[in-house]
């Protein structure tokens, strides 16, 4: 069974366009990566585990924040890596600047020996959509081009 992720794509709406909530993996391997870098907060789930729960949670780990605007169901991707993403679409608003994620751990540097920590995300920022597919994962501007369909606007 392949591996599934879910997550949230914040929008917020700007006169007659939008916006999204983008997020930037943290640790050495992304540090001076930014186009083609970006993702939609998300994370792994359990095969018995619900992925809209899952996507809550990951949004809220990864953010600090607590969406509370109408889910929108968006069309489940599969990654370049083969793994199968679910995500929702969600109004909201928030202070990107203030976004706090949770920490991971990673042998760094390489064969050292040595365990650093690092944030899961480093930043967050918001978008307009046009920008936004030049910075998010290729794997993942559908989700951009189905929530300009669904809101009928361009970023």
């Amino acid at each position: 069974m392949a591996t599934r992720s879910a997550g949230l794509l914040m929008f917020r709406r700007t006169g007659d366009r939008f916006e999204v909530l983008l997020v930037h993996p943290g640790g050495p391997f992304w540090a001076k990566k930014d186009s083609g870098a970006w993702s939609v907060p998300k994370g792994e789930y359990a095969e018995n585990e619900d992925p809209l729960v899952a996507a809550r949670r990951e949004f809220a780990e990864e953010t600090g924040v607590e969406p509370t605007g109408k889910l929108i169901p968006l069309t489940d991707l599969r990654q370049p890596s083969g793994k199968i993403l679910s995500a929702w679409a969600v109004e909201g608003d928030c202070d990107a600047s203030k976004i706090r994620s949770n920490m991971f751990s990673m042998e760094w540097p390489p064969k050292s020996g040595r365990m650093r920590e690092f944030p899961e995300i480093d930043r967050g920022e918001w978008f307009p959509a046009e920008v936004a597919r030049n910075k998010i994962l290729r794997g993942q501007r559908d989700f951009l081009d189905e929530l300009e369909s669904l809101l009928g606007k361009r970023g």
